[in-house]
């Protein structure tokens, strides 16, 4: 039965993340919109440079999957997966640039600001996060005007100063750019959860409204996506620490180097691995009320601590 679960994530996954680039592709030609006035073609080509390559798409398949589960729409949920992968890639490309992480690769490729120029990616940043919000709200893909507000706030406070943003700044602080730093565990659990564990969370929060959970769902979703977010930064750390740059297609073992605020090294490796189990059993107890429904989310959160890249 094992066997059989994970055969069907990973089948889901595939096709989940072939309809996603299908529409994301669609949604960043070089044609203008209705209402737009034009295109540069450069800035469509670096975001499009941005968005494919080998991301795995998990937080659209998280939004998509979750919609499913609870019988919603899979056509609306794509479109707004769709708009939570390109909030995460805009956070990407404006991560690498020189002035925050300073990564020349990514995904196994120059990053955008080495492909192109500063400028350019930072404009790409710009326009990919703007594109994000434009999915999001529209009324073809989310025709309930509470659902498409509720969607647009909660991408706003995932990806804004109390969310994605603010915690970039507390990972900037935490290496000493702006004075002395010490990070203790809690600290760096904040951190990494703001950065990174609130918009994967959101995914969840999204498909969960898409699909009209109650307030009982939501709690016991919520529980599901704060548990997957916290094993997906530890997992990343763990990656750093012990995957191959060729392998991640990005340079690893940097956090260390520049002394970021990591929970690998706070727990150390072998607490840091039993951390992602244990909060695997937290996603798996969070969705036992779907039974066999909630099985490719069960998948989707080993998967997430289990990846070698």
């Amino acid at each position: 039965m094992a066997d059989n679960f994970e055969m069907e994530f990973v089948c889901r996954h595939a096709a989940t993340k072939q309809a996603v680039e299908a529409f994301l592709a669609k949604h960043l030609c070089d044609e203008a919109d209705p209402g737009e006035m034009a295109r540069a073609p450069r800035l469509m080509e670096a975001m499009r440079y941005a968005v494919f390559g080998r991301g795995k798409r998990l937080r659209s398949f998280l939004t998509i999957e979750t919609a499913r589960m609870l019988g919603g729409s899979e056509v609306l949920a794509l479109a707004t997966g769709a708009g939570v992968e390109l909030a995460h890639c805009y956070s990407l490309v404006h991560d690498d640039l020189p002035a925050l992480d300073d990564d020349d690769m990514h995904r196994g490729k120059p990053a955008v600001h080495r492909a192109f120029d500063e400028a350019t990616a930072i404009l790409a940043g710009n326009a990919l996060q703007a594109l994000a919000f434009e999915v999001i709200a529209d009324p073809r893909w989310q025709p309930n005007p509470a659902i498409r507000a509720e969607l647009v706030l909660g991408l706003a406070r995932a990806s804004g100063p109390g969310g994605m943003i603010g915690g970039q700044l507390l990972d900037l602080s935490a290496e000493g750019r702006f004075g002395a730093a010490d990070m203790d565990i809690d600290g760096t659990l904040r951190m990494q959860t703001m950065k990174t564990g609130m918009l994967l969370a959101f995914s969840v929060e999204a498909g969960a409204l898409i699909g009209g959970a109650d307030f009982h769902e939501r709690d016991a979703l919520q529980r599901y996506g704060r548990a997957l977010g916290q094993a997906v930064q530890i997992a990343d750390d763990i990656l750093d620490r012990v995957a191959t740059p060729e392998v991640v297609g990005k340079a690893t073992s940097k956090d260390r180097g520049l002394k970021r605020a990591s929970l690998a090294d706070c727990l150390d490796f072998d607490r840091a691995q039993a951390e992602c189990y244990r909060l695997v059993a937290i996603c798996d107890e969070a969705v036992s009320q779907w039974n066999e429904a909630a099985a490719v989310l069960r998948q989707a959160a080993r998967f997430a601590v289990a990846r070698k890249a």
